[in-house]
Parts: structure tokens; C-alpha cells; sequence
């Protein structure tokens, strides 16, 4: 306690010699209210940050330094930042939880796919908007190498735009108009390494000292060998191990997921200064919420598997330090793909306000594959309650293949070994077990081991493509059910519900991505497909396929939207006493209250009414989605296959 009093003590007598020198050095905007603002919440936030960077490098002989630079830095961002920009900062200190709203509503996808280009993206706001969108997140639209550059996550400017999808303006632009029409911009922050060809990396090639120590890179493989000891391979397939050797430098370099992309050295505090100019460059050209990219991975430890170490934390909570005082409405989502335990420690109003749900999502996958809810009931029923603060990002497939992130604890206690069900889940969802309805493909597969993750859209997945292709219409109806089930449970539970774009209109699988040299040997571009705007055009067509789930699912948004039960995270897992019935009681902020039930079989499923009496304390309810009162008797309530009901006393 003595020593963290010091650290306080230390960061005001610290404060008391820094702001007269930043004062000197902006002495020409001191007498301005953008000035008087900043230093506001600069005297609010210096302790944490000087903390929290005392954490990291105070055994560092430039860390004052650093810090004054990094001071410097944010003054010159916050100055900068355009007016509107600064009046939504204003706003959102005044509605601190506006993400908590039961109207907000996500959607991703990438420029060129979904629109070709920036300005293609601001023609589709309209479109945006037809469909409920609150928050729009951009996958990464930044330079990157040419062929295979990991999807964009190989960042070689983190200031330039691809050329391809047009200029930083063109960013900026659509940024301003998105807003203007109420939908928050949200890119990727990727810094846990850069691209090959960023020009820190090319200055490291180049033999530049200063920029080689921006990277870990090694002369031979002594050090490379002893960390290898503890790391896991993430892609072992593509990249076995964790370091590439570079013959043009005769180095080896850390490279965790490609060789393209270099890991950054954060115990080098100018890296951290440096990304914290990435990050206020990217919030002052109007992005409002950043997906922080592999943020378990951006500490290294000799003797550790290198992930969700202690230290990646205290690197987040300094980088939202530095947002607090020079952009404060900008947010953290977190993306954190492990162990669920690890996936809440991000999360708090001082390290992530957002985070990504991989454990609804694999869970939900494994009750439409199992028919039950066992694990799902037991899961979400003690690891979804998460600081009032923060906000679950709920989805049901990105960009990215499907983990069985579920705990193997959470498993065994009701009976199921988690290494077995891994391989029953693979084998469901490519469609090697028979009778499967879904048909995706296997990613990182390991033949010796079973091990895989899976790639497919949200319809392959849920049996559309199948049912398509046997002509059955029984089929194709539960498939359409299907699809309709998992997006009402992630518009209801709590959070930010999270479309990947295209599946609204059930899109199948691409197969034609492996024409494409760049993109053959990565299965998960069979769910990133180009979209087809004469097949989004039949959305409108309430006879077609796309048009059945676009109908449904634009309904169920309205509904959300005029729910406030929805707004929120109060979600209580309730027991009604049949295993393949999910349920749970939503609860607003002014006593409102529904309670969902959802049939995970494709058959009928009753429910006792004095069950539902007792959790709903009523004997009348009205179903928000069919209109239809209820009241019970003693009869069951019978759910038809895949029916979601969400009932309102």
C-alpha cells in the first residue's frame, strides 16, 4: 500500500514539473477553451496514466521523456480534433452508457466486398439505415502488401487508406456522414504488429538500430528457441512457429500469426508512444469505437505462453488513459478470442468498454448441433454478467472461423468431455456427421488430433445451403427458422447485437475463393463473399428465400428497438425444467420486464405454465414477435420447432 501511495505522490510532484514545460510549449492556445478543457481532463487523468506507465517502463532511463512526448502528443490531437468531433465528446461524458440503449444495432463487413469502395459505402447509408443500423464497423481498410496480407490485418500505414478503397479523406467523409445519420464508425486497431512493409519495419531492414528495437528481432535462434519452449502456434499450418528468419537481414523476427506481420516490442515506451498517435489519429478522423486486434498477444514474458499476461492489460488501460483525456467518446472493443475466463478480464470501464461474446456464439452454434441447452443454460448463466458499465458485442459469426472456446470445466460438470465434443462439433459442422444439416469447412484442421475451427456463413451453417440444394421445403423451412432463432436471441439478451453483413438476406457459402491464389489456403474466405446487390434486391420480395429471413429479421429489430427491456445487460438464465428450451428474464431500468423462451429442436416443445408464471409473475402475457396474448391455464405452452417467444407482462 506504502509503495503505491509513493507511485501517487510520485505522479503529482511528476504533474507539478510537466505542465509547466507543455504549457511553455503550447503557449500560443493556453488562453483558449479547447485548452482549459484539456488540462481539465488531463488533471483528471495524469495519475492513472503516469501509473500505469510507471507499470510498464519505469525502469526505464527515458521514461519522463517518453511521457513528456507522449503529453505533447495528445495536446496536439485534442487541438486538432474537428469541432463536431469535440461536441460528441461532450455528449457522450453526459451519456457516459449510450452503447446501452435497446436501439443499438451493429453491422460489419469489408469495403470492397460490400460496396467496392468508400464512396460505394456512403451510397449504402441509406441502406444502413433501412435496415436499423446504429454502428457500422469497417474491416481493416488500411495500406497492406499486395496478395495475402491476412485479410488487411497486415497494416502497412495506419495513415493511408488502401488505394484501392480511396483516400483518408474519403474516410473522413463517410465517417461525418455516418454520424450525421446516427451511426458510429468502428475500425480495427491493430497493434499487436505491423506489416513487413511498414516503414518501421523497412528502417529495421534497412539496418536502422532505433527502429530494429520497435521489433523483437534476433541474430540467431538462441532466444527465439527459449521462448519457443512455451508459445503455442496459432496458425500451424500456414506459419509453424513464432519467428521467421529473414535472409535479407540474417535476423530472425517474432512473428505470431504470418510472417508479414511483425510483433511489436512494447517494452520499448517510444512503440507505445507512437500507437497511441496511430490510435488519436484514427479517433480525430471520426472513428468512435476501435477493435483492439489481438490484444492478448501484445506483452512478452520469457517462460510464458506470451498471452493475457498481466502487463497486456495495464498496455490497454494506459492506451485508454490517453483517450480519456484527448478523445474521450472514443471506445475499446475487445477482441479477445481464449478462454472465457481471460475474455473477462478485459472487460471494464478503464481497459475494454466492449467486448466481442465468442462463448454465446460457440454455444449457441453447439445447441443447434445438439438440440439441448444444457451448456449454454450453465455457461451464460453466471459468465455473461459483466460490469452495468460495459456491453456484451453479441454475434453469431464474423470474418473469423468458429472456436469451441467453451470452458472444459463448465463441461465436465454436466458430463461432457470437452476434447470429444470438440470433435463431434467439427465433424457437425463441416457436415461429416451424418445426418448434419450444415455444411462448413474445416480450418487449421489437424488430422492427428481432430483439432479444427470452422468457416461458413450463417446460413451453410444453419442448413440452408442443404436445404437448397435437396429442394425440400420442409427442410429449407427450418433452415429459415434456424437463422431466425439465433438472431432473436442476440437481439435480446444484452449488449450490442452484431450482423455480419449479407447474412440478413441468408447468403451461403463463396467456394470460389479458392480461384484466388492470395485466399486458397484460407477457408474462411468461403464466408467473406463479394455481395450481390441483385440478391440483396430481393430482400424486398417477401416470396423469395432472402426476402422470408429479411422480413422476419428486420421485424424483430423494430421489436428490439421498442423494447426497453432490451436495453442493457440485466439478463437472468432461468430453468423451466425442458433441456432444449434456452430461457432467460430481460430486465429494464424502469421495471420492465420479458421473459424469452427459445426451442432449440426441431420439434415441439411444451413448457409448463406454472413455470413460466413463476418467472414471469403473471398470468397474462402478450408475444412481442406474434402480437398473440396468452394466458395461461393449466396446459403447457407448446413452442413449435425453432419458435422464439419474447413475452411481456
Amino acid at each position: 500500500m506504502s509503495a503505491q501511495l509513493n507511485l501517487h505522490k510520485e505522479a503529482q510532484r511528476t504533474f507539478v514539473r510537466l505542465t509547466p514545460r507543455l504549457e511553455a510549449e503550447f503557449a500560443a492556445e493556453t488562453n483558449s477553451i479547447a485548452w482549459a478543457t484539456f488540462r481539465r481532463r488531463l488533471d483528471a487523468h495524469f495519475d492513472d496514466l503516469f501509473v500505469l506507465l510507471f507499470q510498464l517502463y519505469g525502469d526505464r532511463y527515458d521514461f519522463l521523456y517518453h511521457l513528456e512526448r507522449l503529453l505533447a502528443e495528445s495536446a496536439r490531437s485534442w487541438l486538432d480534433r474537428p469541432q463536431a468531433l469535440k461536441d460528441l465528446d461532450a455528449m457522450r461524458e453526459r451519456d457516459p452508457q449510450w452503447y446501452q440503449s435497446e436501439r443499438m444495432l451493429g453491422g460489419v463487413y469489408y469495403v470492397d466486398l460490400f460496396a467496392g469502395d468508400l464512396q460505394g459505402m456512403r451510397a449504402k447509408i441509406p441502406y444502413f439505415k433501412e435496415l436499423g443500423l446504429t454502428y457500422l464497423h469497417l474491416m481493416p481498410l488500411f495500406k497492406a502488401p499486395e496478395g495475402d496480407n491476412d485479410g488487411g490485418y497486415a497494416v502497412s500505414d495506419y495513415r493511408e487508406v488502401d488505394p484501392r478503397l480511396g483516400v483518408m479523406d474519403d474516410l473522413r467523409v463517410l465517417a461525418t456522414e455516418l454520424r450525421e445519420h446516427g451511426i458510429s464508425l468502428v475500425l480495427d486497431f491493430v497493434f499487436n504488429h505491423t506489416s513487413d512493409e511498414h516503414r518501421w519495419a523497412l528502417a529495421a531492414q534497412a539496418g536502422d538500430e532505433e527502429y530494429a528495437d520497435y521489433y523483437f528481432i534476433f541474430p540467431d535462434r538462441t532466444m527465439p528457441d527459449a521462448y519457443d519452449r512455451t508459445l503455442r502456434e496459432i496458425f500451424p499450418d500456414q506459419h509453424p512457429g513464432s519467428f521467421t528468419y529473414r535472409a535479407d537481414m540474417q535476423r530472425w523476427v517474432w512473428t505470431t500469426f504470418n510472417s508479414f506481420q511483425w510483433d511489436l516490442n512494447y517494452r520499448n515506451p517510444a512503440v507505445f508512444r507512437d500507437m497511441a498517435a496511430e490510435m488519436l489519429f484514427l479517433a480525430n478522423v471520426g472513428a468512435e469505437v476501435l477493435r483492439l486486434d489481438a490484444l492478448a498477444f501484445t506483452w512478452k514474458e520469457m517462460g510464458t505462453n506470451c498471452e493475457n499476461l498481466p502487463k497486456a492489460h495495464t498496455l490497454v488501460r494506459a492506451f485508454n488513459a490517453v483517450l480519456r483525456i484527448a478523445a474521450p467518446s472514443l471506445l475499446f472493443k475487445s477482441e479477445a478470442i481464449v478462454h472465457p475466463d481471460e475474455v473477462a478480464r478485459y472487460i471494464s470501464v478503464q481497459e475494454c468498454q466492449l467486448s466481442y461474446n465468442p462463448l454465446l456464439m460457440a454455444l449457441l452454434w453447439n445447441s443447434l448441433a445438439t438440440r439441448e441447452t444444457r451448456l449454454l443454460r450453465h455457461s451464460m448463466g453466471y459468465r455473461f454478467a459483466i460490469p452495468d458499465e460495459c456491453a456484451w458485442v453479441n454475434y453469431i459469426r464474423c470474418h473469423d472461423d468458429i472456436g469451441w472456446t467453451f470452458d472444459d470445466g463448465d463441461a465436465g460438470a454436466l458430463g461432457i468431455n470437452g476434447y470429444d465434443h470438440r470433435r463431434f462439433l467439427n465433424a457437425f459442422y463441416t457436415g461429416r456427421f451424418p445426418g448434419s444439416f450444415a455444411r462448413g469447412l474445416p480450418f487449421q484442421e489437424n488430422p492427428r488430433t481432430g483439432d479444427a475451427r470452422i468457416s461458413g456463413t450463417q446460413a451453410s451453417l444453419a442448413g440452408l445451403e442443404a436445404a437448397l440444394h435437396s429442394g425440400n421445403p420442409a427442410e429449407i423451412d427450418l433452415a429459415v427458422r434456424r437463422i431466425l432463432l439465433l438472431n432473436a436471441i442476440i437481439l435480446s439478451i444484452g449488449g450490442v447485437p452484431l450482423i455480419y453483413l449479407g447474412d440478413e438476406i441468408g447468403i451461403l457459402n463463396d467456394y470460389s475463393y479458392v480461384e484466388d491464389a492470395a485466399k486458397a489456403g484460407d477457408s474462411r474466405w468461403v464466408h467473406r463473399p463479394r455481395i450481390d446487390w441483385e440478391q440483396m434486391a430481393r430482400r424486398l420480395d417477401q416470396t423469395s428465400i432472402e426476402g422470408r429471413i429479411y422480413t422476419a429479421l428486420r421485424r424483430l429489430i423494430e421489436l428490439r428497438k421498442a423494447t426497453k427491456a432490451f436495453a442493457g445487460n440485466d439478463m437472468r438464465v432461468i430453468n423451466l425444467g425442458n433441456d432444449h428450451v434456452f430461457a432467460y428474464v430481460r430486465s429494464g431500468r424502469q421495471s420492465e420486464r420479458v421473459l424469452v423462451l427459445a426451442n432449440f429442436s426441431e420439434h415441439t416443445q411444451p413448457i409448463a405454465a406454472n413455470e413460466v408464471r413463476l418467472y414471469g409473475l403473471s398470468y397474462h402475457f402478450r408475444d412481442l414477435i406474434t402480437g398473440q396474448e396468452l394466458k395461461l391455464g393449466d396446459d403447457p405452452i407448446v413452442l413449435a420447432p425453432y419458435q422464439v417467444l419474447w413475452l411481456a407482462d
